[in-house]
């Protein structure tokens, strides 16, 4: 098996006759023996009735049915364990990601690199969607002492060694190409051109985005918790240093300044401060028991035309 091509599946049914048809043209007008697999992840439009017809027709193509809702980053990982080509591409369902340019990331990787992202050089998000990933790459870079381009997304292809180390990592918390990118190989991207999401729109709200962020930096880095200790420590030294300096005050007979909103202010401030590290800190406990509890990344309920 020379390529595979991952695919999550959620939402964007009406895409996937579309998509099926693209990836095969393109695939065979390569040349290569591949295999389609098809993950979904209990798709409110009920996409697997979809995936079983494509699955009946053409062999070619398998899928894996979640007993529930696992997010995007577990549905890529099911695909992953599954898949058996010496190369691995991974892309969306929503053909923003064109199928054709899959020939462009196979030929680039031919020249010696084991992973080829592609670039989306005309991302078709609204201005805010981009801004707010532009600041959250610009946070988790500082964080995570990364470079990260946020025109990079998940759309690449992958040498069979980056996949199998891939799947090592059995975190909860993952971020396909932020985990990618930390496994290291030779690595590069290309341009490439993206279109308009084929229906609907993505289920990431802002909310669920904001969410995604604290997780990938929490599970990439624990530069947070150095972070708050350090405003801590420098607080501490500030009220040291502000206390000498009231303790001079009153033996050289300056008095020392009295006030209700100075006191309320400050206590609101360090208490504000605490409850921030708290935080912080409850982030990473709740991290740790996640994955103390060792439960799987997925359930799988059903898997169509895989050989036992």
């Amino acid at each position: 098996m020379e390529i595979s091509v991952v695919i999550p599946v959620y939402g964007c049914k009406g895409a996937l006759p579309e998509l099926y048809s693209r990836l095969c043209r393109t695939l065979e007008k390569m040349n290569v023996e591949f295999e389609i697999i098809l993950v979904e992840d209990c798709c409110p439009q009920n996409s697997w009735e979809v995936i079983k017809e494509i699955c009946s027709s053409d062999i070619r193509v398998k899928s894996i049915r979640f007993s529930r809702n696992f997010g995007q980053a577990k549905a890529i990982t099911a695909g992953l364990d599954n898949c058996k080509g010496e190369w691995v591409v991974v892309m969306d369902c929503d053909l923003q990601d064109r199928p054709e340019f899959i020939k462009n990331l196979y030929k680039k990787a031919q020249e010696g690199y084991d992973v080829v992202f592609a670039r989306r050089i005309n991302r078709k998000d609204n201005i805010i969607t981009k801004f707010f990933s532009k600041i959250f790459y610009k946070v988790y870079d500082y964080f995570a002492d990364e470079k990260t381009d946020y025109t990079i997304c998940n759309y690449s292809i992958s040498k069979r060694i980056v996949i199998e180390n891939y799947c090592r990592m059995r975190e909860h918390g993952r971020a396909y190409m932020l985990f990618i990118k930390w496994l290291g190989f030779k690595q590069t991207a290309i341009d490439a051109p993206s279109d308009k999401r084929y229906e609907g729109k993505s289920s990431y709200d802002f909310w669920k985005k904001t969410l995604f962020a604290l997780d990938c930096i929490i599970s990439q880095t624990n530069k947070p918790l150095k972070f708050s200790a350090g405003i801590g420590f420098i607080i501490s030294i500030a009220s040291f240093l502000y206390i000498v300096y009231l303790t001079i005050r009153y033996f050289i007979g300056m008095g020392i300044p009295e006030g209700w909103t100075t006191i309320v202010v400050s206590i609101y401030l360090v208490g504000g401060l605490l409850m921030f590290a708290i935080g912080v800190l409850g982030l990473y406990v709740g991290n740790i028991f996640n994955e103390v509890k060792n439960r799987p990344l997925y359930i799988v309920a059903e898997k169509l035309n895989f050989k036992e």
